[in-house]
């Protein structure tokens, strides 16, 4: 079995699993107690929140814990729009954003709320003067991903973070979902960034838990009342299990982070060498630093990209069309579209996405059987005639 799908969620380390079984059984007090056993289990919170913020580059007090990349968006955007909306009304965001940031921005203009998305190139990337066009005295908020999740597009977030110098009121959120642990960290969490969201089933931790971090002083309007945890932001008692398995995750993949992410970028240099100079193969992930190393989309024309996945899936190689969370709906090709892809390839697009379990061997497997495809549709589709 080859799993080349781990944009979209990873196994779990079987490490931290043995970090979240062992809490699970043994510290499951409630950390809002005042006994014993809550004490023990809010030490554990604490010192899980401290090892995390000092992994991040961040403070303390400065991480929330939440139920993963979709709530982090969500308290990140709404929060910050409610907690500014007297200031003004208008927020900026671009047209390639996961749905969790897309389907958040249309809620609030739904609401009221001015709405601008920001276009992008032929890569899939952002233009900072598009965006100094776009500020004006009511912007509050600018959310731009980190890494784009379909074709692993960065976003030049430390030029938006230079511009947005001169914006000290404007909130800067990034999706940094699928940043962690490709060795680009300090391109997509600059200084200037005051909101970051993370899922921690993207890095070998269990789903259901992931992290907001907000920079201190950066207020932000709790979507959830209740019992107060996590400062008011985010109420409802802590996931203790996970969140020990998620630090111990984070941890774990931010080890020789450089060689893991030079041995995925291996994995795609040897994919990209055989898929590119083959007639009627577009790739729209190129080898390159402004790309991640870790995803690989392309699309084989005249072939549906879940048709493609469904035929490798009968080798047992796993695969996606272009996002996961969008591969059952008819928007499946957001960003391909947004770039002005034809919407005949754009359909075709499937997406590889490496971890650092992958091999160099699997990518040959890899290479083996998608020629044996590629020939047989090559024919009917009298590709290179």
């Amino acid at each position: 079995m080859i799993y080349f799908d781990n944009s979209a969620t990873t196994k779990i380390d079987p490490a931290v699993l043995a970090t979240y079984d062992q809490v699970a059984q043994n510290i499951w007090g409630n950390p809002s107690s005042l006994h014993k056993m809550g004490d023990r289990a809010y030490q554990l919170l604490t010192s899980s929140r401290k090892q995390i913020a000092s992994l991040l580059g961040a403070k303390q007090d400065e991480i929330f814990f939440t139920s993963g990349g979709t709530e982090s968006n969500n308290t990140a955007i709404k929060g910050t729009a409610i907690q500014k909306r007297e200031f003004g009304k208008h927020i900026i965001t671009s047209s390639v954003e996961h749905a969790s940031v897309a389907n958040a921005f249309n809620a609030l203009e739904n609401l009221g709320y001015r709405v601008t998305r920001l276009p992008v190139d032929k890569e899939g990337r952002v233009n900072v003067n598009d965006l100094r066009n776009a500020l004006d005295t009511d912007t509050t908020l600018v959310s731009i991903m980190g890494v784009n999740n379909e074709i692993g597009t960065i976003q030049p977030i430390e030029a938006i973070s230079d511009l947005l110098t001169n914006y000290p009121t404007i909130q800067f959120h990034v999706d940094n979902v699928q940043a962690l642990g490709k060795n680009i960290w300090p391109r997509v969490f600059t200084p200037r960034v005051d909101l970051s969201s993370l899922s921690a089933h993207k890095f070998h931790a269990p789903r259901g838990i992931g992290i907001l971090y907000k920079k201190e002083g950066k207020m932000l309007s709790p979507l959830h009342d209740g019992g107060g945890q996590e400062k008011g932001l985010r109420s409802g008692t802590e996931n203790l299990p996970a969140i020990a398995a998620m630090a111990k995750a984070m941890r774990l993949v931010l080890t020789d982070e450089a060689d893991k992410a030079n041995h995925e970028a291996a994995i795609k240099r040897k994919i990209v060498d055989y898929l590119q100079d083959k007639p009627g193969i577009k790739i729209f992930s190129p080898v390159s630093d402004d790309f991640t190393p870790h995803i690989l989309c392309f699309a084989l024309e005249g072939i549906r990209g879940e048709t493609l996945v469904h035929t490798l899936e009968e080798h047992d190689i796993y695969t996606s069309t272009t996002s996961a969370c969008a591969s059952t709906k008819t928007d499946e090709a957001s960003t391909l579209v947004s770039m002005h892809v034809d919407d005949k390839i754009a359909t075709s697009a499937i997406r590889l996405s490496f971890d650092e379990s992958n091999t160099i061997e699997e990518a040959d497997e890899f290479i083996a059987v998608f020629d044996k495809i590629y020939q047989h549709f090559a024919k009917i589709n009298h590709l290179g005639e």
